[in-house]
């Protein structure tokens, strides 16, 4: 029995110092890894994309000779058009982009990059659709991402979001910058509001004889903490800095879509496509998918997408998903954030 239990202990032993080892190897060998540098700009053709997509279905469908014909005649212009010089950049462009939001807006750090490199090809008469999905989050993060789309409707060029799922609280902060805001029906859009949430655990620290001490400079650099005591003081002003955010959030709506009454949509409530649509928040019902299948007739659709340099060794031993968790409680314990 002694010796089961010796070979445990060795065998518990050898795990932790072989994890310590793999950790310290991955920190130290992580910055020599492929993977580094700047990210990339994957840019495709769209068009492409919904060619082969008819082709696979005409495939099955339609007579060989006739796909036979088809094919012939698509390298028949082709050839004529790389002939006589001609190029499709001749066409409008839609330049597609994609946003998925989280609590942070960390999409908005490749939307930055994308709006940059399309800014130095775009013209007047081409379009930005960007598709947009989001529940809302940090106001920091969502003022950047609002900023990077202001960046192209101060350009001049036609600015769309559509919006097949959610654009709600920061989600709409972002999508009320577009000339044009399109919706699926059921898709979820408004909350214009701001919510915070602040866990004090001030008294348990106090009750098992734990002492925090804040030192700062300033009347109101701290009204709010997470071991400090919350005063009645203290609530208030932090309520106060939250309706000063709101009431910018919605001076931010009123200023790209003035039409709306902004005492009855501005209240927090968020509303499906079809009401959204009646109350003012949406221009058109209808699908990303719609939408881009009718330009495809009549521009190049331009799909941009920048990708970020690859996680480090440590993230990839942890797993992305495990590392993002852990990042982000670490911040949220040591940290709070007005919420959008």
């Amino acid at each position: 029995m002694q010796y089961l239990y010796d070979f445990l202990l060795f065998l518990a032993k050898a795990v932790v110092l072989l994890t310590a080892v793999a950790i310290v190897a991955s920190i130290i060998f992580g910055s020599k890894s492929k993977g580094g540098g700047e990210g990339n700009l994957r840019v495709r053709s769209l068009n492409t994309f919904y060619k082969k997509l008819n082709n696979a279905v005409g495939a099955v469908l339609l007579p060989k000779s006739q796909v036979k014909a088809q094919r012939k005649m698509e390298a028949k212009e082709a050839k004529l058009v790389k002939k006589l010089g001609l190029s499709a950049t001749q066409k409008p462009k839609v330049f597609v982009l994609d946003f998925k939001g989280d609590l942070y807006a960390s999409a908005a750090e490749n939307l930055r990059h994308e709006v940059t490199a399309l800014l130095s090809h775009a013209k007047e008469d081409d379009e930005v659709l960007v598709r947009l999905s989001s529940p809302g989050g940090t106001v920091t993060g969502y003022g950047l991402g609002a900023a990077q789309l202001a960046r192209v409707r101060d350009k001049g060029i036609p600015l769309t979001v559509a919006v097949d799922q959610v654009a709600a609280s920061g989600g709409y902060m972002m999508a009320c910058i577009a000339n044009k805001i399109i919706s699926a029906p059921f898709a979820m859009l408004g909350s214009i509001g701001v919510v915070s949430q602040v866990t004090n655990v001030h008294r348990l620290l106090k009750k098992n004889d734990v002492d925090v001490e804040h030192f700062t400079a300033g009347e109101y650099k701290r009204t709010v903490t997470m071991t400090g005591e919350i005063t009645e003081e203290g609530r208030e002003k932090y309520r106060e800095q939250l309706a000063e955010i709101h009431e910018l959030f919605r001076d931010h709506v009123s200023a790209y879509r003035p039409e709306l009454d902004m005492q009855k949509i501005g209240t927090g409530e968020a509303w499906c496509g079809t009401k959204a649509m009646e109350h003012g928040l949406v221009d058109q019902l209808m699908t990303s998918d719609e939408y881009l299948q009718d330009k495809a007739n009549m521009a190049d659709l331009i799909h941009l997408e920048f990708r970020a340099p690859k996680p480090g060794r440590l993230k990839k031993l942890m797993g992305a998903e495990l590392a993002d968790f852990v990042d982000g409680f670490l911040t949220r314990l040591s940290s709070r954030s007005s919420v959008i």
